[in-house]
């Protein structure tokens, strides 16, 4: 961004940033969502080596922060997500089918969600603090970013493992 960028230009960005982190190309390679692609129910709800968690735990967690966040920028009161809990969901082995479909929808619904309330948000809040945050409004949202691009990698380092057991199997 250059120095007579506007406020305006800002949340543009931003939106365009989460965007692109989620499901948009970006120079970094692949995105959320194309993390997510080709992944099977099957494949969703085992554990490798790469993580603590399954795919399908990742993809609710991804979606339950894009909730978290626009909660805090629209001022909503808390729990009004879809699934009872917080952060983390675990899921049953095996994960059915329709389930997992659910899943990759809610993440897909509350990233839409998010981008429509960045768009409507104040500008002139973005370098204030949110109530009780260390970072401000512009940090908190980027932020969501930077958490779907990590789990992208992620599930890609995932998927790799998965793919090599499949091949040895």
């Amino acid at each position: 961004m250059s120095a007579r960028s506007s406020t305006h230009d800002t949340i543009t960005w931003l939106v365009e940033l989460l965007d692109r982190s989620y499901d948009q190309a970006s120079w970094h390679g692949p995105n959320l969502r194309h993390a997510l692609g080709g992944v099977n129910a099957v494949n969703a709800s085992r554990i490798t080596p790469a993580s603590p968690h399954t795919i399908a735990e990742l993809c609710l967690h991804c979606a339950y922060w894009k909730y978290a966040i626009r909660r805090k920028v629209t001022g909503a009161n808390r729990g009004s997500f879809p699934l009872k809990g917080s952060n983390w969901f675990k899921q049953p082995d095996p994960l059915p089918a329709a389930d997992w479909r659910s899943y990759l929808q809610l993440l897909e619904t509350q990233h839409q969600q998010l981008r429509e309330a960045v768009r409507n948000f104040d500008e002139r809040k973005l370098p204030q603090h949110p109530p009780g945050s260390k970072v401000t409004w512009f940090m908190l949202i980027s932020g969501v970013a930077s958490h779907d691009v990590y789990h992208a990698g992620q599930i890609r380092q995932m998927k790799a493992r998965l793919n090599r057991r499949k091949d040895h199997e």
